[in-house]
């Protein structure tokens, strides 16, 4: 079995089903008493919340790459970064390390192909749905990206940072949530992305008939593909 560099802290909350995805998908894949072998570097959030406000990217991607390069140096056979917004220093992350990066996009655009779906609308902070890092990266996977207009960035950038990211889930928000998805479906996105780790927390699958695609779960998976390749069943 492969190691699994994780990066995670951004927020602690959604690092936790990280780890949890892994250690249930090798259990399943190989049964008896194994579990995931991972390592993880989980960061103080405040710091980074800090950088992102003051657009200081450049240090953020220093310092999650030297994080990177840690996690290789421990015996780390990939990494996997923890959320969907610090994807936007995914190239510096990549230039410190030799072991694959596994980028949360890919995995995400991997298990919409093969629901057959192309039009997807992508859910996420202000710096993920309103830059191209990470719309580009979906739409160089084949998917056709639409986003909700500003209004809506505005509500979902406030509901995860003043609420998601502390841990407060509230049934208000959720409603707003969902009908912002409802918009976007009736305009014509097949299935929508929970492009923010912290998004699946409030909004399941069962508050909604449209599809979602939680990009936690996505990006687990297949960090646990990649970890038990070549792997039999024990």
């Amino acid at each position: 079995m492969k190691t699994i560099g994780l990066i995670g802290g951004m927020s602690w909350e959604s690092t936790v089903p990280y780890y949890t995805i892994l250690n249930e998908e090798v259990k399943k894949a190989l049964g008896g008493y194994h579990s995931a072998k991972i390592l993880l570097y989980s960061v103080d959030f405040d710091e980074i919340e800090k950088d992102q406000v003051a657009g200081n990217w450049e240090h953020m991607g220093e310092t999650l790459g030297n994080i990177a390069r840690t996690l290789q140096d421990a015996g780390a056979d990939a990494i996997v970064l923890c959320t969907n917004t610090m994807h936007k220093v995914a190239p510096q992350i990549e230039s410190k390390i030799s072991v694959p990066f596994l980028h949360i996009a890919d995995a995400t655009a991997e298990a919409i192909q093969e629901k057959g779906m192309k039009r997807v609308a992508l859910l996420g902070t202000r710096y993920t749905m309103s830059e191209g890092f990470y719309r580009d990266r979906l739409t160089c996977n084949g998917l056709e990206v639409q986003v909700p207009n500003e209004q809506e960035q505005s509500t979902i950038h406030r509901v995860i940072f003043e609420e998601l990211v502390l841990g407060i889930l509230r049934d208000e928000s959720r409603n707003e949530l969902l009908a912002i998805i409802d918009r976007l479906a009736n305009d014509g996105a097949q299935c929508i992305i929970l492009g923010c780790t912290e998004i699946g927390m409030l909004v399941k699958q069962e508050d909604t008939d449209v599809m979602l695609f939680d990009t936690v779960e996505m990006h687990a998976k297949k960090a646990a593909r990649f970890m038990l390749d070549n792997e039999k069943k024990a």
